[in-house]
């Protein structure tokens, strides 16, 4: 079942303060989201080191501290404002961020 775009991926508030949670918009196509200060920053659910998707178990993206989006297979670290890489294999690389809004408490993705 593909994820449709007029309706909300959720509620900001399903994603707890410092942390995060993957979605399946298709078979094929994995995105994240993470909240952070306030913010919601929502990013493709890839490296850009081996294609490998960044979790190793469902929602947990994030470093033990909840400072840096972390990829469980390689480990490099990723600002979670920018999606820049700054440790580990693609040092110097970024994640691919996804356009999206918030309106009324609720995350859209833009087409």
């Amino acid at each position: 079942m593909a994820f449709d775009p007029q309706s909300p991926l959720c509620a900001v508030e399903d994603i707890p303060e410092n942390g995060s949670k993957g979605f399946s918009l298709d078979k094929h196509k994995t995105i994240f989201a993470i909240r952070k200060d306030g913010q919601v920053y929502v990013y493709k659910n890839t490296c850009p080191h081996a294609g490998l998707e960044l979790n190793w178990m469902p929602d947990r993206f994030l470093d033990r501290d909840k400072e840096y989006i972390l990829c469980s297979a390689h480990g490099a670290m990723f600002e979670i404002s920018s999606g820049f890489c700054i440790a580990g294999p693609c040092a110097g690389s970024s994640l691919q961020p996804v356009a999206h809004t918030v309106e009324d408490g609720r995350i859209y993705l833009q087409r």
